[in-house]
């Protein structure tokens, strides 16, 4: 799993009514990145649903609620061995 900010407009998924969470996101921030599965087109959201679509609403008030931190769920470019801090096999 890596980390990492992209635009909201790349992060398939279905909109769902967000309920008070759109003032919490605004006052605070997304506390809880959005997980997501990288795809060849694009993102496509695991978790976070309410999330993204509180930050469509926002977006279209504040420009920086378009770059959402996410989760990427599917990618294990970084879990070799040596991500793990042993290149050898001790056993």
């Amino acid at each position: 799993m890596i980390n990492t900010i992209v635009n909201l407009d790349e992060i398939q998924y279905e909109y769902q009514d967000p309920g008070n969470l759109t003032e919490s996101i605004r006052t605070h921030g997304i506390a809880i990145a959005v997980q997501v599965n990288v795809t060849e087109h694009g993102y496509v959201c695991v978790d976070g649903r309410r999330r993204l679509s509180a930050c469509a609403i926002l977006a279209k008030q504040d420009p920086k609620f378009s770059r959402i931190p996410v989760v990427l769920m599917n990618d294990y470019s970084r879990a070799g061995s040596s991500f793990w801090g042993n290149t050898q096999n001790l056993h």
